[in-house]
Formats: C-alpha cells, sequence, structure tokens
C-alpha cells in the first residue's frame, strides 16, 4: 500500500487488516505517521517501508524489504501521488498553471510529477507482478491483484496542475495496458479515479472560502470521504471483483459523467 501514512493510503491500510491481511505501509519520509497509522491496525505482521518512489533505482529493495516483512505480496495499491507542487526555493507552490509558470518550474513539475505518479507506479508494478508470477499463491488465492488510485481530473482536466491530470491518465492507460498483459498470469489490474476527498490534507480547501463551491460539484453536495474510497479499492482488489479487470471505476458523486 503506497502512500500510506495519511489519508486514503492509511483508510486502506485499515481495511485491508481488518478484512485480516497482513499489510505493508510505504510512505516516502514520514515513517513516524507511518508506524502510528500501524499501531492503530487490527491483526498483527504489519510492516512500514520507506522510499522515494521517484527514484527508479530505490524501488526493487523496497519490494524486497516488503516480502522480507510478510512473504508473498498478493495485492498491491498504488496511491502514492504528488498533487501540490513540491518546494521551490524553499516555498511551496500550489500549482503550476501555464501561464503562471517559468519554463524552468515547469519543467521541474512535470519531472518530478511523472517520476512519482506514472512511472514510479509503472516500475513499482513492474517488481511486484514479477513477484506475483514467479511465486506460488496460496492455495484457493488467486495468483494478484493491482489496484491504482487515478484522479477524475484524468479526465476533466486539472488548468492548476496538468501534470498531476496527465500523470493520472496516464495511470489509468497503464492499467489498462497491464490488465491485458497480465490476464494470462491470472493478475488482474483496475484503476480507481475518485474525485475531492475530504481527508487531513485537503480540510483546508474545504475549511475556506472555496469549500462550498467544492462540496457542489457533486449534486450529493459533499466530498468522499476516504473510508468510502478505501472500500472501494479493498472490493476491487477482492475475487468477486476480478471481472472488472481492464476498468476504471468512476468515484465521485456524479460531479463529472462521461
Amino acid at each position: 500500500m503506497t502512500g500510506a501514512s495519511r489519508g486514503v493510503g492509511a483508510a486502506v491500510a485499515k481495511v485491508f487488516a481488518a478484512g485480516g491481511d497482513r499489510v505493508v505501509l510505504h510512505c516516502r519520509g514520514a515513517v513516524d505517521k507511518a508506524e502510528a497509522v500501524l499501531r492503530t491496525l487490527p491483526g498483527d505482521g504489519h510492516a512500514v517501508v520507506a522510499a522515494d518512489l521517484g527514484e527508479a533505482a530505490e524501488i526493487p529493495a523496497l519490494v524486497e524489504e516488503s516480502v522480507t516483512a510478510i512473504g508473498r505480496i498478493d495485492v498491491l495499491v498504488n496511491n502514492a501521488a504528488l498533487f501540490v507542487d513540491e518546494p521551490v526555493s524553499g516555498s511551496r507552490r500550489i500549482g503550476h498553471p501555464l501561464a503562471e509558470t517559468s519554463y524552468e518550474d515547469w519543467v521541474a513539475a512535470w519531472r518530478r510529477t511523472l517520476a512519482v505518479n506514472l512511472e514510479g507506479a509503472a516500475h513499482l508494478t513492474w517488481c511486484v507482478a514479477r513477484q506475483m508470477i514467479d511465486t506460488e499463491p496460496a492455495d484457493g488465492v488467486r495468483r494478484g491483484a493491482i489496484v491504482n488510485v487515478g484522479s477524475r481530473g484524468a479526465f476533466r482536466g486539472e488548468p492548476d496542475v496538468p501534470a498531476y491530470g496527465a500523470s493520472k491518465a496516464g495511470l489509468h492507460a497503464l492499467g489498462q495496458s497491464l490488465a491485458v498483459s497480465l490476464a494470462p498470469h491470472d493478475i488482474t489490474v483496475t484503476s480507481i479515479a475518485p474525485g475531492f476527498i475530504a481527508t487531513d490534507m485537503t480540510q483546508e480547501w474545504l475549511a475556506g472560502p472555496d469549500g462550498d463551491s467544492i462540496r457542489a460539484q457533486s449534486p450529493f453536495n459533499r466530498a468522499a470521504t476516504a473510508e468510502e474510497v478505501a472500500a472501494a479499492i479493498h472490493w476491487l482488489a477482492s475475487g468477486p471483483a476480478g471481472w472488472s479487470s481492464g476498468a476504471v471505476l468512476d468515484f465521485n458523486g456524479a460531479s463529472y459523467l462521461h
């Protein structure tokens, strides 16, 4: 479970652990937060691993450490992602709209966002899928399930963070390509495309002047909860959802239909 130190990632870890699974919680650097989440999980045998998914060289060791901790990996959830731009010259920027961003910052935002959101997910999927193919599952357990956490922004567009929108569109396409190529190995690949999600990371927006307009994006007049998204991810990874392999599940409260 990547990006599991908070928000949707932490909620997904909890729902899998509640179902009796051993969970590896990945974080980039927030080890203390990930360990705090781990302490809330039912069951035992869980683990925390840290790696920067934007650095391809770190990913094989991440998977090896995970296998050492819990044994065979049966499910991968690609959740970790950058949305708000990382700090530039010590200042955190909230986006990179083309007309307001220097070329240097534009290139940096695209390189880093794609490195984490798309390339990191692709490289991690390669490592985990090869482990799924090469290692026999337990009796009665299918070989593997991979769930990508995409975004409504892949369809609707993200004018303030276009690299994010493009990375999620690429993640959806990656999932569909791998669903076809991994089906002969009994590995399913699905994606979920949430709209706005209420988490600790988005509370500032929801509590601010734009909160009402954000909630009004959905005719339900609210944002999704992390727990709702986690429940959908858990279902996509389950055996009964196997025939949905290749699908991108819209999960946006009817806020964007296509």
